[in-house]
């Protein structure tokens, strides 16, 4: 018999967080869901269900995040899922991205997943289990030109993902990093990603397509986000989840040409990246 689920989950409002508050539901389990703006709406587009419980909460504000996790626990008493999936893309070459756009990129994507997780945290050692399900995206497998700097979000949260997964495995905690490829979600629509205010006509060939192709590709991406939140059901509901998940063809190949590519230069340079040891040394 299927033990009842209680999910938490950011950026719950649309995209992947609002497919996975539904299938989550659908399947018998309970959601706490935050949105940063107007919960009313999310509670109505999920018909008001009695299982779900919808708080405002912006990732980037501690204190309303401890709040928002606190009022998820007094609601139905314990998180046993956590999806940190609240972000945002942006396009450009890095040397465009300004310091301000970049420290907003990061606030949102990296230091706003550590608010939520730390927040959780007390509450998952006290319980001695949960598991914690950090959304990266392929993009965190290897650079693509005038996605560089949302990449470097991404390979952060891998990075991350890897830390924790040491430090909780023995407090029975299990922590997955999920790498989805490209879905038909609303990732690419204006309303979800930015592009940097500056422009330099230098990458005009390698970030021109890129900021001119997103909204041809919005709604074209060959992921059914569905489909990806039947994986994210499958993935809590098993007893031992990978630390790793790519999820797409698109993001099984990058990952495999990004790690032949980092084979190949290891293998090449490999004679002077192992003459770097003191000489040996003969005992008086």
């Amino acid at each position: 018999m299927k033990t009842q689920k209680v999910w938490f989950i950011t950026g719950a409002s649309r995209g992947f967080g609002l497919e996975i508050a539904q299938a989550a539901l659908a399947a018998g389990d309970q959601v706490v869901a935050t949105v940063r703006s107007n919960p009313a709406q999310l509670t109505n587009t999920l018909h008001n269900h009695p299982d779900l419980y919808v708080v405002q909460m912006d990732v980037t504000q501690e204190d309303q995040v401890r709040e928002a996790v606190k009022e998820g626990i007094t609601r139905f008493g314990r998180v046993d899922v956590l999806v940190n999936n609240a972000g945002f893309g942006m396009v450009g070459a890095i040397e465009e991205i300004t310091d301000a756009e970049v420290r907003k990129q990061y606030e949102t994507n990296v230091f706003g997943l550590l608010n939520v997780t730390r927040a959780v945290l007390p509450y998952l050692r006290q319980q001695k289990s949960g598991h914690i399900i950090n959304i990266s995206s392929l993009f965190g497998y290897d650079a693509i030109p005038g996605w560089g700097l949302y990449g470097s979000t991404k390979f952060a949260v891998e990075g991350l993902s890897k830390g924790l997964a040491v430090e909780l495995a023995p407090l029975g905690i299990h922590v997955t990093v999920v790498a989805p490829g490209l879905f038909s979600t609303d990732f690419l629509s204006t309303d979800s990603y930015v592009a940097a205010k500056t422009i330099i006509d230098d990458y005009q060939e390698t970030v021109g397509p890129m900021r001119s192709g997103a909204d041809a590709l919005h709604r074209n991406q060959p992921g059914d986000p569905k489909k990806f939140a039947q994986v994210m059901l499958q993935l809590a509901n098993t007893d031992r989840p990978p630390l790793h998940l790519p999820v797409g063809n698109d993001t099984i190949a990058l990952y495999r040409s990004s790690a032949a590519k980092i084979a190949q230069d290891v293998q090449a340079w490999l004679p002077v990246a192992t003459s770097t040891d003191h000489d040996k040394r003969i005992a008086a």
